[in-house]
């Protein structure tokens, strides 16, 4: 075929062969080169014309083709150059003569090595694609063995997806997970949630959404992983899902390796493995379904966020308007029913299932073509009880299972804590720490706590919140950190502690409104007799007898009508007493000072001004009281308190207590070790003799605004560790003993904005391991005597701002000062978390 046809590598292309055989013969001069050149370029052309034509018929890519067209391209600047020589430019023919060898030699070099690895490589995947034809008559052949013995009856949908399923309401959480698995890098997603959250459901219908069954094809497997695995098991079902001979496995590590292999020849294609019902401690099997296969895929749901695989996918209790679709197709309100209910029934009904498909599907099948009495019956009884007592035992049983994977006895325990507390209401975490470490002997300091606080947290129990974080703490400060649980977790968490009567119960939770009081109340002898419309009554009539109650912890939740009419009770074994409020004054209980082993007190009032606290004098009986807690109350002066550990006060008007006592509060508290004060608007100073509480080692003071100056003789508090004076915004001094707090790890001044400075003989401070200043706009210079800190034995860290920076960047050179500009985490969220 002649060269000059431009048939076999295009019009483009055979322009310009043309116009380099032209200029080729122009300049015959070259001699045997130009020869050469043009043999070579005669031979390639039929070469290049069949090939394209084969690549046409095969589908196959083009880069071989592309590459000698490169050359070409590559040496048609030289053969434009070449066409403009005449004898004139004799000279220049050596020169040019020089690159058309050149040029020669590279396409010659691309021909005997680049081509023969192509083709070696061609000649492997022909063997591949030959394989894989002999794999899939052999899977056929298996298919029916399979059949033949009822397996493959087990084999449904997408290789063990089960059938589609529904998905009402939750097309946004479908949308969002979709788009996670269908992103490059993503190796293992967990999808969690509580239980009855729509995981399962969720994962099966993944499998059969057109964009993920387009990209992984037949290469979805789903399986169910349960409480006890089996690995062998889960590795023969994938055998069988593939449709590939279920080899016999010697041991796990075998299976695994023998699966790691199979996905690897059906792993030409996207691979998606959907790991169901993953419980606690189930990490190490999710590590061994891992293999380095390109664009492969697990999906794990589980209950547990394992969050050593990454940012866990949070699966949330379904909103108002998706619950009522889904209300809607369970209970078949668009069918012609005997009772079609009016709207307002239906979202009253909704809102009582709190967000949860499977409580949506209980109830909704409950109701399904139902009169319009039990339809309104079932208003009332969600209106009045918890849905885990109304017509529910699967929802209980389903959500008990939340439980059951709490292997640590403890952790169960403090999750029953957690009903404690109204619905619906942020709890600090440091009200756990003071009742954990009293209950169950955990530390102090919180860090024990805390462990459990994230393993409820990782169950999908509870939920965290921070209001304010700063990157690197980690001095244990937990005022900043709240819990907020699932109304359906906290219902199943007071269910729990109602399981024994109530004289037997480790937990009495009271919830008391107006003049209702509980049956048990008015004494065993009047249930049945004295009817609720003379309940008042009866709470006087109680009186008579004394009611013995063994439990140890007493939650008492009472509202704006309470009426204040106590039981005669006897809670002679409660080691804590929580009191919920929401009135504008509130006397504590008369049996208060029956309590003689209470060791905790929790007053929180959730109502919208501060409670004027009465009869706080009871406290003074109670020598084991250890740990007392404020929250929104006008505190009354202070009783003597031996044996209080430690003090907080939160949102409190502390005027009347610290500026009204008869007696030094180094006297009523001689053994404190600890005292918080947050949010407390009208704290100015602290009262007179505070520094000689030589037992303190925390003392912190945070968001108080008016607050503007620390004691002179603070030097006395010489067992002193922490002190925290963060945004105290009127704080105009520190008194200048500080450094004689010889004790001191950690000193936070953070936002303090009216600091002009920091006190002289701050470098005195031989133990500081921490000083927190960042906000501080107003110091504009530092002490000399931080000069100091290089005599220190351990490292100083300094967590500032990029201003605080700047004034440390001239002691810089000084070896153990570490200088920290951490990024801070202001979150609001919580605040929709709240009722009050």
């Amino acid at each position: 075929m002649d060269l000059l046809s431009g048939g076999a590598v295009g019009a483009v292309m055979g322009e310009i062969v043309k116009h380099a055989i032209q200029t080729i013969k122009k300049g015959r001069d070259f001699g045997p080169t130009l020869e050469k050149n043009i043999e070579t370029l005669n031979n390639l052309a039929p070469l290049i014309e069949e090939m394209k034509e084969y690549n046409d018929l095969l589908d196959r890519p083009r880069d071989e083709i592309e590459k000698l067209e490169k050359h070409i391209r590559e040496g048609q600047e030289l053969v434009t150059k070449s066409k403009k020589l005449n004898r004139w430019k004799f000279p220049s023919f050596p020169r040019y003569q020089s690159k058309l060898q050149k040029k020669d030699e590279a396409l010659q070099r691309h021909l005997s090595v680049n081509v023969q690895v192509e083709n070696r490589r061609d000649l492997m995947e022909v063997l591949g694609k030959v394989n894989g034809i002999l794999e899939i008559l052999m899977r056929k052949e298996n298919l029916g063995q399979f059949n033949n013995n009822n397996i493959g009856n087990q084999i449904k949908g997408l290789n063990g997806a089960p059938e589609e399923p529904e998905c009402l309401g939750m097309v946004e959480p479908l949308n969002k997970l979709k788009g996670e698995l269908l992103k490059d890098g993503v190796s293992v997603l967990v999808l969690t949630g509580l239980g009855g959250s729509g995981k399962s459901t969720l994962a099966k219908k993944l499998c059969w959404v057109p964009p993920i069954k387009d990209k992984f094809g037949r290469n979805i497997f789903f399986v169910t992983v349960s409480k006890t695995p089996n690995l062998k098991n889960i590795v023969r079902t994938l055998f069988e899902y593939c449709g590939s001979r279920v080899p016999e496995f010697q041991s796990d590590e075998d299976a695994i390796n023998q699966l790691g292999r199979l996905l690897r020849q059906v792993g030409r294609r996207p691979i998606l493995l959907v790991l169901d019902d993953v419980w606690p401690r189930s990490e190490g099997l999710i590590e061994k379904f891992k293999f380095q296969i390109s664009d492969y895929k697990i999906l794990v749901t589980s209950r547990v966020a394992f969050r050593r695989f990454g940012t866990p996918f949070q699966l949330d209790p379904l909103d108002h308007h998706h619950a009522v679709s889904l209300f809607h197709h369970f209970a078949q309100l668009n069918d012609s029913s005997s009772y079609m209910p009016d709207k307002n029934l239906v979202h009253e009904i909704v809102r009582g299932c709190k967000g949860s498909p499977l409580a949506l599907q209980v109830i909704a099948g409950s109701l399904c073509k139902q009169p319009f009495e039990k339809w309104q019956s079932m208003k009332g009884r969600l209106q009045s009880q918890s849905i885990l007592e109304s017509n529910s035992t699967d929802l209980l049983c389903y959500l008990q299972q939340s439980l059951d994977i709490l292997e640590d006895i403890n952790e169960k325990e403090c999750f029953m804590d957690m009903g404690l507390f109204p619905e619906d209401q942020r709890i600090p975490v440091t009200v756990f720490i003071d009742i954990w470490a009293e209950l169950h002997n955990l530390d102090e300091d919180g860090t024990n706590a805390m462990v459990i606080v994230h393993d409820l947290t990782t169950r999908n129990l509870i939920n965290v919140i921070a209001t304010r974080k700063v990157a690197t703490e980690t001095d244990m400060y937990y005022n900043n950190h709240y819990v907020m649980l699932h109304d359906l977790l906290q219902e199943l968490a007071i269910l729990q502690s109602k399981e024994k009567p109530f004289e037997e119960r480790k937990r009495l939770i009271i919830d008391l409104s107006g003049d209702n009081r509980p049956d048990w109340w008015i004494g065993q002898n009047q249930q049945g007799v004295i009817s609720r419309m003379y309940s008042s009554i009866a709470g006087m009539l109680v009186k008579q007898n004394q009611l013995k109650v063994a439990a140890r912890i007493l939650s008492i939740s009472t509202d704006e009508t309470f009426s204040s009419d106590w039981c005669d009770m006897q809670p002679d074994e409660a080691e804590v007493l929580v009191l919920n409020i929401r009135s504008d004054n509130y006397s504590l209980p008369d049996f208060t000072n029956k309590m003689s082993k209470l060791k905790v007190l929790i007053v929180t009032n959730y109502g919208f001004h501060r409670s004027e606290l009465t009869k706080f004098e009871l406290l003074g009986f109670l020598s084991n009281l250890k740990r007392i807690r404020l929250e929104k109350v006008s505190v009354p002066s202070l009783c003597r308190l031996k044996n209080l550990r430690k003090l907080s006060l939160h949102m409190c008007n502390t005027t009347h207590a610290f500026e009204s006592w008869s007696i030094q509060i180094s006297e009523a508290m001689p053994n404190l070790v600890e005292m918080s004060i947050d949010y407390c608007s009208d704290l100015i100073k602290l009262p007179d003799g505070f520094c000689n509480i030589t037992s303190l080692k925390k003392l912190s003071i945070t968001n108080c605004h008016k607050f503007y100056v620390m004691p002179q003789d603070i030097s006395k508090l010489e067992n002193l560790e922490v002190l925290r004076l963060c945004s105290c915004s009127d704080l105009v001094e520190i008194s200048e003993s500080v450094g004689g707090l010889k004790k001191l790890r950690c000193l936070d001044i953070s936002d303090c904005v009216n600091l002009p400075k920091l006190p002289n003989d701050i470098g005195d401070l031989e133990k500081l391991e921490k000083l927190y200043m960042k906000g501080c706009s107003n110091l504009s210079e530092l002490p000399y005597s931080v000069l100091s800190f290089a005599n220190s034995k351990h490292e100083i860290y300094v967590i500032c701002d990029e201003e605080g920076a700047e004034l440390w960047e001239i002691f810089s050179y000084i070896p153990n000062l570490k200088i920290k500009m951490p990024k801070v985490d202001i979150n609001l969220n919580w605040l929709h978390g709240t009722r009050s």
